[in-house]
């Protein structure tokens, strides 16, 4: 029973996330979530109180998927130059991928000033990534690969700012076609930055 019950409500969050998507944070409604899912708006409501609940974990969720498939990737390999190479393409993973979780981050992201539940999310999405950063640049510097007078933390933080730039700005100029040139522009700029 338990196991369905899981099933059920992975089927609803995914639901959420492609409704979301399409239609935006403000419009999306639970019918539209329950329509989403092909199931009745009851059954969303078994699952999440609210709107606001389901958009929660969706949030959550998301990012701790996200964050577990980067660790996952990087994981891979043995040098800080290949680490960082799996970690831009766990990233930029598809144009469609990265277009599906862009709207939906930044409608997040727009809810967020008034809200203090999404602000904790987003921090701690932004320290596992740091995280990663750090753990890359560190390696990096112990290679000789990266300069070793630069501070990680501050550098896994302007690293993570040129991924999230480079596709956000991908993503509203809404040329589908570049989704390999700002990845690879991005990893270019990021070894100089480390260099």
């Amino acid at each position: 029973m338990k196991k369905k019950e899981e099933e059920r409500k992975k089927q609803i969050m995914k639901a959420a996330f492609n409704a979301v998507s399409q239609l935006g944070y403000d419009k999306v409604t639970l019918q539209d979530i329950a329509n989403h899912a092909s199931v009745s708006k009851g059954v969303v409501h078994y699952y999440f109180t609210s709107k606001q609940n389901i958009l929660l974990e969706l949030l959550e969720s998301t990012t701790n998927k996200i964050y577990s498939y980067e660790i996952q990737e990087i994981g891979k390999h043995q040098t800080a130059i290949d680490k960082l190479h799996a970690y831009l393409n766990a990233v930029f993973v598809s144009p469609i991928e990265n277009k599906k979780f862009y709207r939906v981050y930044l409608d997040f992201l727009a809810q967020a000033n008034s809200n203090e539940e999404y602000k904790r999310i987003n921090l701690k999405f932004y320290e596992n990534c740091w995280g990663i950063g750090q753990e890359i640049i560190e390696l990096g510097k112990r290679e000789g690969v990266f300069s070793s007078d630069i501070d990680s933390l501050t550098y896994a933080k302007m690293m993570r700012a040129m991924i999230d730039g480079s596709l956000i700005q991908w993503l509203t100029c809404d040329l589908e076609e570049q989704h390999k040139f700002y990845k690879e522009t991005c990893l270019n700029s990021i070894v100089r930055l480390l260099k």
